[in-house]
């Protein structure tokens, strides 16, 4: 069985681990030269800013704190937060700064299990987690983000039943390594849903995505196709961003 940690709001989380008066208002992470927003706590998305923003739109918004990005900082809680992880199994896979997927035992009551490893990683780096568990990495993947919609922060899919509920209410672009083209394609044969994916033929989806996004319309009937990898496969893209408070 697959297991998927993120770390809730991680950047923000990091800034209150060390600053817990931070908790109380909505916190803004910039980048590097403070032109725009690149991460939010919970209260700021709540109020609507969005990854990407222009800092100067929010500089005079008393309430909400505004921090420069500590990226050293992020990368030692982040390897404090994987230490921990890896008490709990010793096959797992470090997908970014705050997202690691592991193995977990068939034998194991996995949101026991789920709900001791949150409680470990809080009390030792004093980082939320969410946690999803499922058969294959892509529907931990689902799993992990209604994880972050329930009280526990565990979400637990094995039941047939409710893995067609959710890819029933998912759409295709929401899926990991789907992305909004590959849904627009997708809707061309018909198939606006996960649950419509996964119902297709292979050779109707392999034309539209490929050989990768076949593995993961197996994913999706819990077949895995994805192993974990040692080593996470290195980035391929950087950007670099300017932002102006009047077009130019």
């Amino acid at each position: 069985m697959f297991a998927l940690v993120d770390c809730n709001n991680f950047y923000a989380s990091c800034e209150e681990v060390f600053n817990p008066s931070l908790a109380n208002h909505p916190v803004v992470i910039l980048s590097n030269n403070d032109g725009c927003v690149i991460a939010r706590s919970k209260k700021a998305k709540e109020l609507g800013i969005k990854m990407g923003d222009p800092a100067f739109l929010y500089k005079e918004r008393k309430e909400i704190r505004m921090l420069s990005s500590n990226f050293a900082l992020y990368a030692d809680m982040s390897e404090r937060v994987m230490q921990t992880l890896e008490s709990f199994s010793p096959e797992m896979e470090i997908y970014s700064i705050d997202e690691a997927f592991f193995h977990l035992e068939d034998s194991l009551p996995f949101e026991e299990e789920c709900l001791r490893m949150s409680q470990k990683v809080k009390q030792w780096t004093g980082i939320p987690i969410s946690i999803g568990v499922a058969p294959t990495k892509t529907l931990a993947k689902l799993a992990n983000r209604s994880a972050k919609q329930n009280q526990t922060g565990v979400f637990v899919l094995t039941c047939p039943e409710k893995i067609r509920s959710l890819l029933e209410n998912t759409a295709p672009h929401e899926i990991w390594g789907i992305g909004s083209a590959s849904g627009e394609k997708l809707k061309v044969k018909r198939i606006y849903t996960a649950a419509q994916l996964a119902d297709a033929s292979d050779s109707t989806i392999q034309s539209v995505l490929g050989i990768s996004g076949l593995r993961t319309a197996l994913e999706l009937r819990s077949i895995p196709c994805f192993p974990l990898e040692e080593e996470a496969a290195k980035r391929q893209s950087i950007v670099c961003s300017r932002s102006f408070a009047e077009p130019i």
